[in-house]
């Protein structure tokens, strides 16, 4: 019969370091092998993420749309679905303008300092019109947004919430937010006469 002195020192011993991993993939000699401790590791900074994601703007960490700013908003209920994607395919624009004319990205939050790298030394003429092609769209889409009434405020805020994606904006006042849907739904009326052939086939669908 066992001594209740020595069930208490198995108990101890049993609760000594880390409790073993289980289903963890291992080697005959029972060490963990390296590429289950790898996945598991990445696992868990993302469940780390994702759990101070959600303490800090208190939304579903499931949604794609909790990690960006303009997205948060969506989620909020303060734009709608349509003005998110305007948003979303500005930010696409201005991204590819600053890399195909070799910009570096202007908020800090997208840049990878290991990953920076220059154009060749040449420059091509198919990489010539590429970069001329992203910068005639930019510019169209800034030409959008000035001639907003109150141009200069609704040109900013879109620029400061799809591309800074400040976070405090994510509280902004009710005047700031006007500002912002002004933009969006400009952007997202250039966008219907880009995709229905400059207006024409648009109006044939009205």
């Amino acid at each position: 019969m066992t001594s209740k002195a020595h069930k208490l020192r198995a108990k101890r011993k049993a609760q000594l370091g880390r409790p073993r991993k289980v289903n963890a993939a291992r080697f005959a000699c029972g060490k963990i092998r390296p590429e289950w401790s790898r996945q598991e590791s990445e696992k868990e900074m993302i469940a780390v993420a994702l759990a101070a994601r959600k303490r800090m703007h208190g939304l579903d960490t499931t949604s794609a749309f909790a990690g960006y700013t303009l997205g948060r908003l969506f989620l909020d209920g303060r734009i709608t679905a349509e003005q998110r994607e305007a948003g979303d395919d500005y930010a696409v624009a201005m991204a590819r303008y600053y890399h195909r004319n070799g910009i570096a990205y202007p908020s800090v939050r997208a840049q990878a300092l290991d990953r920076v790298a220059g154009h060749p030394g040449e420059t091509t003429e198919e990489r010539a019109r590429i970069a001329l092609k992203a910068a005639d769209r930019m510019m169209r889409l800034d030409s959008v947004l000035s001639g907003c009434a109150e141009g200069r405020q609704v040109k900013t805020t879109v620029f400061n919430v799809c591309v800074m994606d400040y976070e405090g904006l994510r509280l902004m006042p009710e005047p700031q937010l006007a500002w912002l849907k002004r933009g969006l739904n400009a952007l997202l009326f250039d966008k219907g006469l880009r995709e229905y052939g400059e207006g024409g086939a648009l109006f044939e669908q009205l």
